[in-house]
Parts: structure tokens; sequence; C-alpha cells
């Protein structure tokens, strides 16, 4: 039989990501996801429904992730499954759960801090200790500057 494990996940982050470093020098983070979802109830209410996934990532992308996202941060996770086990210390019982192991991400949306109103691409976000200067030849135009001729379909 056939074995497939793939996640792909959007959310925010619930806090902000701290860099930590194993003996061998590969750099790691573990981040914490904000995933909502919204739906109706059977009488017809409006209801909310938060999940929290915890995230694993690695090397160049926990390096990545830690200097350009701060909590609130929005991201795009593709990753795999991976059972974690263990004796808790407390009551010696076994546990376990769930943690997705990061592959790729996307940023999504723009720098939760006040960058003074300005809009980064997702490819080029700006790193956390930057200042909100930004060359205005590089700004995405506003829709009055637009015309037909500019939009993809």
């Amino acid at each position: 039989m056939a074995s497939f494990n793939k996640v792909i996940l959007a959310g925010n982050l619930t806090r902000d990501p701290e860099l930590r470093t194993f003996a061998s020098g590969t750099a790691v983070t573990r981040l914490s996801l904000a995933i909502n979802r919204t739906y109706l109830s059977k009488e017809g209410e409006r209801k909310e429904e938060v999940m929290y996934v915890d995230i694993d990532a690695f090397g160049k992308q926990a390096e990545t992730i830690c200097k350009y996202c701060v909590k609130g941060s929005g991201l795009l996770v593709e990753g795999r499954l991976r059972l974690d086990q263990w004796d808790d210390k407390n009551s010696g019982e076994k546990r376990s759960r769930f943690i997705v192991v990061l592959e790729s991400f996307t940023f999504l949306g723009g720098n939760p801090r006040n960058t003074g109103g300005q809009d980064y691409e997702s490819s080029t976000p700006p790193p956390r200790s930057a200042s909100s200067s930004r060359p205005s030849s590089s700004r995405a135009p506003a829709p009055s500057e637009m015309d037909d001729a500019d939009v993809p379909f």
C-alpha cells in the first residue's frame, strides 16, 4: 500500500520565534501556528474554531523565519507529520503528540509591526530590526494608477 505524508497549513504565529542551535550547529526553531476556521452551526449561528499546531523548522529556514517573523505573522507552511513520544517526568506515563516538520513556507500578508503603512512583498520581507524606509521606486502601484492592461486575467 502506498503512503503519503503531506501537510499544508496557513495561519498566524502565536509567539515570536526563538532560534536555538543543536550541538552540531544546526539551527532549529519551534513555531506555533493558530489556524482559524469559521462555520455555521445547525442553528445558523456563525462560530469560530481555533486550532494550534506546533511546527519544527531546521537550518536556513529556521534562521529566515526567526529573522523576518514576529507574533502575528502569517505563514503558509508545507511539511510532514512526525509523532513525538516521551515519558512524562511527573506521572511516568507515555505521552505523544503530532508535530509538523517544515519542508517549505511562504510569508503571507504584510509585516505585522507598524511599518508606516508600507506593504512588503512576501518574497522579500523586511528584517525585524529594519527601519521603515523603503525606496519609492519599488512600491506597488495604487489601484487608481493601474489600467485594464495590468490585470492578468
